[in-house]
């Protein structure tokens, strides 16, 4: 998860540049900050979707292979 710190500042930067714009530097803060952001939630969602099951109305597990397959590469 991202520290808080670094939540923080991706906040403080887009209220900077919707108030007075960035600088360069701020700017390429700013995107490694979101990058960072959307790795860690894109990894979040993986681990989720690694842990789900589908079982149909009958009992049956129907979880898709591909889900299978992500469970047991790690």
């Amino acid at each position: 998860m991202l520290s808080q710190d670094k939540l923080n500042r991706i906040n403080v930067l887009a209220n900077k540049a919707k108030a007075e714009g960035l600088s360069s530097e701020e700017k390429e803060e700013q995107q490694a900050l979101r990058e960072a952001y959307l790795k860690n939630v894109r990894k979040s969602f993986k681990n989720q979707f690694k842990g789900m099951k589908i079982v149909d109305p009958n009992g049956e597990d129907v979880t898709p292979q591909k889900i299978k397959d992500l469970r047991s590469k790690n």
